[in-house]
Parts: C-alpha cells; structure tokens; sequence
C-alpha cells in the first residue's frame, strides 16, 4: 500500500475520532509531510519504538501504541499459557500523552488475557526493571522518550529479565507488526472495564518501598557523608521528571542534610518549559542549576533525565566556575572509588568484574585491572550489559560490580538490568562526600588518577540525519567505510579494522583475518598506530550516526592533541549529513535504500560548505566520491578542530589521599 493510500485509510477509518480526522485533513495538501508520515511503519529495534508524537505510521500515537502492543502481546502468548500468566509490567514517564499511550497498551494486553501491573502513576525507568523481576513477570513495558525534546515519545521493552528486549525477540516484535494491520488486527479494552475485571492491577507506594529498600542498601560509607554533613552542599535538578521524589529521598536518607532542588524544575512538565533540552549530558541544561549553586555556594550539581535512568553531574574548579565532568570520567572515578569502598567495607565479591561499552574510555579497563577487577566490552545498550552480566554469573566466572556507559548511564546492584539514575546518585554523592572530607574534590580525583594510570581523552561527534532521506545517508557513509575501510586516518596508520558486524578484524599489515568475540552489531572500529581508538556506528535510538574517539597520551597536551586531530576527521563526515536529500528515482514511493537502486541514480553531494553539485554516478562510484570526499588515506581536511572533548589531565591541583596514600579511594 503506498504511503497516499495508508492517509486515505486512517483519514477514512472508524478508528480515529473526529478531532485526529481534522487533523490528517489539515495535511492532506502537504504532500512531504503525508509522505513522511505514512510511507512505512515507524521502526522497532531492540530500544523499541521512538518518535515525534503525532497521526501517522510513522509517529508516535496511540494507534501506533497499541499495534506494537498487539504485536509484543502476540509474542509473549507464544511462550505459551504458563509464560502468558505471568502477565507484565507497565511504566510511564511524565511526557506528554505518556499516561494515555501506557493504559492504552494496558486495555490491549488485558484485551488479550495478559494481566498487567500497572504503576499508579509516573516512575524512574530502573523502578519497572525492578518491578518486572520483583514479580515475576514475563515482560515490561515502559513508555518514554527518555532525555529526548518534548514532542517526542518511546515505547521501551523489557524482557523477564528486567533488561530491554534481546535482539531475536525484538525481531519478532517487528515481523508481528508488519503482519498485523494497525487497526483490524488489534484487541482493545476498555480500561476501567479491565480494571474491574482485575486484569489491571496498580503498583504504587508498596513497590517504591522495596525498590527504595535495595538502593539504600547500595550505602557503602554513611561515616564518610557524616563526616561533612555539616558543610556539604549540593543542588539536584529532575528536569521536570520522575526523579523528583525518589532521589531527594535517597539522598536525604543518606545523609545529606543540605540539599538544594531546582523549585522551577521540580514542576512536573512534560513540555519541560525552563530548557532548551531535557538532556543532562548538555551542560547548557544546568542554567538553573548554577544559578542556585553559587547562591548557597554548593560543591556538587546532580541532574537526572526525564526518566531518571541517566545523571549527569558538575563540580566547582578553583575558579569557582561549575564544569561538568563527561560521562567517561564519571564512570571512572565512580568504578575506582566503589573498588576501594567495597574493599573498605569489605563487600567487595570474589572474583569481580566490571562492565563497559566498547565505546567507553580504555581508561576504566585499565583502573580495573590494577585492582584486580577484570572488565569486559559490550555492545551499546545496557541490554547487552544485562546479558553478560547474568551470563557470567550463572557460570559462576564472576559478579558484576559495576557497569557503566559513556552517555551518563550507570547499573549498580542486583536488582536492576537497566541503567539507573536513583542509585546512581545515591553513590556518586556519596563518592562526592567522602572526598571532601579529604580535601579534595572530584576534580582533583580524577587528576590523580590521571597521574597514577595514564591520559586519557575522549570525544563523540553527532552526525544528525533525520527523516526520510537520512535513513539513506547513514547507509551510505557506512556502507562506504565497509567498502573500502582505511589504511589511514588523519595520517596514522590504522593497524586494525573491526567489522562488529561480522565480528571480524583485520592486521592492516599482514592481512590476517581474525574473529573477534563480540559479533552481530552495525558498528566499525580502527585501531590506530599512535593507540586511538575510532568507533562509527548509527544510533539505535536517534536518527544519527555517532563517532567516538578514544585517545591515550603522554601527557595532557599530547592526548588533547590526538582528541582534536581525530574530531577534525570526524567532521569530514558533517557534510555528507548536512546535503540536500537525496532524490528517489521516478514511480519510487517507498523508503529510500540507496543499496536497493542499479545502475545509475542521482545524488547529491555537499562538496563544501557553501556549495553543492548534482552528479550522475553509479553505486560504485557513489561509495568512490564518499571516500574521496573524507580523504581517508591522506591528511585530515575539513573544518577546524572543535575544542573540547574532555582529555584527561587538564585539571590541576591535587591533595593528599588520605589514609590509602594513593589516587583514589582504592
């Protein structure tokens, strides 16, 4: 059916009110946007479903919401009667319409037998991770957009495990959508009918109380907290979400007598009005934030997302300036100190292990198994992380401690398989304390252990590519980089090239293949000469493909200097996002694929900033004009390095340790 025929039939449909009718009709003569809302079905991966709300196939709606739901309900029955009467968990985030799109995926699993634990209102992400396992349920579902800007919203899955789907059932998922017609197929119930029927039951303070039990169990070191209780001062920000009952709590039960909270951001908005973007990893967020820190002179600054599964936090420097601190060192300083806190306490299992994203800083391995901790990569998504975790721990080769990614993402205990913002928080203001009441701040921990274990450096480049047309570009710059994948990177030799697709690398100089361990993912990696590590990948949840850089130097300088150089190449990439669409051939009325079309098509080609040039080129040519373009095998050109970055060692002054006489709490 072609995209004008899908408009027709949800203009024309019983399904859709009055009102959604007005609102189809008010786009019936935009024709780009009725194709890009119709011309096939919006994407489920193994994150589920994410997109700008509004009527359409591809938008998010309660129609969309409900055949997805229909489609995971159909996989779950599959399991069986036995797996099916363990009914599932719902979750809902404080967005726009999130409400309305969770009871209405709860009329449909009731509608299909499914009984449902609904929470009562609003949660934290980890707290339907937490509720999935705590009552054995067979799935969860969880609707949020997490930190994305508030037209958007998600629909995240979770499997019995707690952590979000596995890619084989995700899979399904998606082969049941495309099976299912988005209205005929699709069983509905009326809520309070469901209710009634005691297929939907509510979860509320009692699952808080024992979700809340375990974080608080996470305290490694109330004395420390205790110590400086008196002079600690801190501010927390929800930004306008669900963390703004359950972190105050904890952090309060912990000991923290002089905390601050944002009063405009502790409003519950799903509009989220005070910021540009809801995104903790942006420090631009924590306007407020600063603005109240320097008024009760506070050490720490803590903001969770949206969802509150990802926090973010920002320090005092010397100048009395507040600076964030990446996602990388925080992971690293909160991966040093709960080793040596552990230790301390004596809590520490036999055989740990650590956990990190193969695109998080080298430098947290290297902490690791200084201290006897081994670390292990995974893809991104703390699904993976959840699988290797229960992997190793059901053989009994190990117990995760920690795991950890570089976008502010953190999972810590064995209650969750998700990231988790509350017990994140809980610990990293307890790591904040006990160093204060040493002297010495974050910033002055994380130069030492700079000092003590090498610099290291770290950027990502976003490579926005939304819409239609975008989905063809980011297969063509990978396609390009798979092609024909480079000997040379801004002038270093690339000694490896990662295929995690094929799971496959190669010794640039002697030509040797060898399989690597991890397989299955669209994710190309180089290892440079000079000890860089390059990783391209598309975003599983964003339309945009996201370059990392990993460096290593000798020195601040020398690794600042290496995080630059790469960014520059990185951003020879920039204009092949920013180029004008590229144009389907005549009669085309699906999705672009520009691996799909022969012979020869046209493209567009963004040969510099200010100009662009129209050419006729076959496909092979097409991937040969790309690799021209990014100069892969000479020196770098392009625009100017960006500053930034967050090289290590670029932090000065440094205290005594205290009683450890080392960099860190170990």
């Amino acid at each position: 059916m072609s995209y004008q025929q899908q408009f027709h039939r949800w203009l024309h449909s019983d399904a859709l009110s009055p009102e959604e009718k007005a609102q189809l009709q008010a786009i019936a003569d935009d024709p780009k946007e009725v194709e890009d809302r119709f011309f096939g079905l919006l994407e489920f991966g193994t994150a589920g479903l994410r997109g700008v709300m509004g009527l359409g196939l591809r938008r998010m709606n309660v129609h969309v919401i409900r055949h997805a739901t229909q489609a995971f309900a159909q996989v779950i029955l599959a399991e069986g009667p036995a797996a099916a009467a363990q009914g599932v968990a719902i979750c809902y985030d404080c967005r726009v319409h999130s409400q309305d799109f969770a009871r209405a995926a709860a009329g449909v699993m009731a509608a299909n037998g499914i009984p449902v634990r609904l929470f009562e209102a609003m949660r934290p992400t980890p707290e339907l991770s937490f509720a999935v396992r705590e009552y054995g349920c067979v799935a969860g579902l969880n609707v949020t957009a997490s930190h994305n800007p508030p037209e958007y919203n998600g629909y995240k899955v979770y499997w019995s495990d707690g952590a979000q789907l596995p890619p084989q059932h995700a899979a399904a998922i998606a082969a049941q959508m495309e099976a299912l017609d988005v209205f005929d197929d699709v069983r509905t119930m009326d809520y309070e009918q469901a209710r009634a029927q005691g297929l939907i039951t509510l979860l509320g303070r009692e699952t808080d109380d024992k979700f809340l039990s375990h974080v608080l169990d996470q305290i490694n070191d109330r004395q420390a907290v205790a110590q400086v209780a008196d002079t600690f001062r801190m501010v927390y920000t929800p930004f306008h979400g669900t963390g703004y009952q359950q972190i105050p709590y904890v952090l309060e039960q912990l000991g923290i007598r002089h905390l601050h909270c944002v009063p405009e951001q502790m409003v519950i908005d799903g509009t989220f009005p005070t910021v540009k973007s809801p995104n903790p990893e942006t420090p631009e967020s924590f306007a407020l934030a600063q603005k109240l820190a320097k008024e009760v002179d506070a050490q720490l600054i803590l903001g969770s997302d949206p969802d509150a599964d990802r926090v973010a936090i920002q320090v005092k420097d010397r100048k009395g300036d507040y600076v964030q601190i990446s996602g990388n060192q925080t992971g690293v300083l909160l991966l040093d100190y709960l080793i040596g806190a552990k230790r301390r306490a004596g809590t520490l299992p036999e055989n740990p292990v650590a956990l990190k994203s193969l695109v998080t800083t080298q430098l947290a391995q290297v902490v690791a198994e200084a201290n006897g901790v081994r670390c292990y990569n995974t893809f991104t998504g703390f699904k993976f992380m959840a699988e290797k975790k229960n992997q190793l721990e059901a053989a009994g080769q190990g117990h995760v401690i920690f795991s950890y990614e570089e976008s502010i993402g953190y999972m810590i205990g064995d209650y969750v398989r998700d990231k988790d913002a509350v017990t994140a928080a809980l610990l990293l203001t307890e790591m904040t304390a006990w160093y204060a009441a040493r002297g010495m701040t974050l910033l002055d921990a994380l130069q030492a252990i700079y000092e003590t274990y090498g610099y290291y450096g770290e950027n990502t480049l976003n490579l926005v590519m939304p819409g239609l047309e975008g989905m063809g570009k980011m297969q063509a710059i990978m396609a390009a980089l798979r092609q024909t994948p480079p000997d040379q990177i801004a002038g270093t030799t690339v000694c490896l090239q990662r295929d995690y697709q094929t799971g496959t690398e190669r010794d640039t100089a002697t030509g040797e293949t060898t399989a690597m361990e991890l397989a299955g993912s669209n994710v190309l990696g180089y290892q440079l000469a000079d000890g860089t590590t390059l990783v391209v990948r598309p975003s599983g949840t964003e339309p945009k493909i996201k370059v990392y850089v990993l460096a290593s130097g000798t020195d601040s300088a020398d690794c600042q200097r290496k995080v630059e150089q790469y960014t520059a190449w990185a951003e020879t990439l920039r204009p092949w996002a920013d180029c004008p669409p590229f144009p389907r051939p005549a009669g085309q009325t699906g999705g672009v694929s520009l691996f799909s079309m022969t012979g020869a098509f046209p493209a567009y080609f963004s040969l510099s900033r200010h100009r662009v040039e129209t050419t006729e080129i076959t496909r092979r040519s097409f991937y040969e004009e790309i690799l021209r373009h990014l100069s892969l095998s000479g020196p770098v050109r392009g625009p100017p390095p960006r500053p930034g970055g967050g090289a290590g060692g670029q932090r000065q002054g440094r205290s005594a340790h205290g009683e450890d006489h080392r960099p860190g709490p170990v």
